[in-house]
């Protein structure tokens, strides 16, 4: 097992854990075992490469083993790069501020072609689909939101998250996007006015 190993430990889709090591290679939580620890594999484990990088963590996040098979994991910078550029693509190329961002378009439609951007003002853009609203409406006694700088286009200054916890199905669903221009306490009274008036 390597030295100094930096462990960054975040959430990917369905609220399940996923381990950055030494802000290169990627590990997603594979299953847990009788003793609590968990198994993480590297993420092109399932992929072309069939790499068998592994990680197995104790309860109390402690590394107890960790096998590195070779040089084939994704770096993370790579990863990060790749995302962006997808995500770039999906956007008209004339969006070059907040104020180019339409009030209506084609991506703003879900599969069952239901709109999703809820409201739009110069300082704020609010993504809601009608099931979003659904779940923020009746499952509201614990609402979790955050904001993050990494993740917010160029043009923006946060992006913002609402999510709630499903008891039912004990999983965490996302209940809101929004894009934010400042940090003024106006834009956030804003934004949960929006979101309520949304759920009625």
């Amino acid at each position: 097992m390597e030295d100094n190993i930096e462990i960054e430990i975040g959430e990917i889709n369905r609220g399940n854990e996923q381990i950055i090591i030494n802000k290169k290679y990627e590990f997603n939580f594979s299953f847990q075992r009788k003793d609590k620890s968990k198994i993480f594999r590297c993420t092109e484990y399932k992929t072309l490469n069939k790499c068998k990088s592994l990680i197995i963590l104790n309860d109390k996040k402690e590394v107890l083993k960790y096998e590195k098979m070779g040089f084939i994991c994704p770096e993370y910078s790579t990863i990060r790069s790749q995302i962006i550029r997808n995500i770039n693509k999906q956007f008209p190329p004339n969006i070059k501020s907040f104020d180019d961002i339409p009030i209506e378009s084609e991506y703003y439609k879900t599969k069952r072609n239901e709109n999703f951007m809820i409201f739009k003002n110069t300082d704020l853009i609010i993504f809601q689909s009608p099931f979003q609203a659904y779940l923020f409406s009746n499952y509201h006694k614990n609402i979790f939101a955050d904001g993050t700088f990494y993740a917010a286009p160029k043009f923006s200054y946060q992006l913002f998250i609402t999510r709630t916890y499903v008891g039912e199905f004990n999983m965490f669903y996302t209940t809101s996007i929004s894009i934010l221009k400042n940090k003024k306490q106006s834009t956030y009274e804003t934004l949960f006015k929006e979101i309520k008036k949304k759920c009625k």
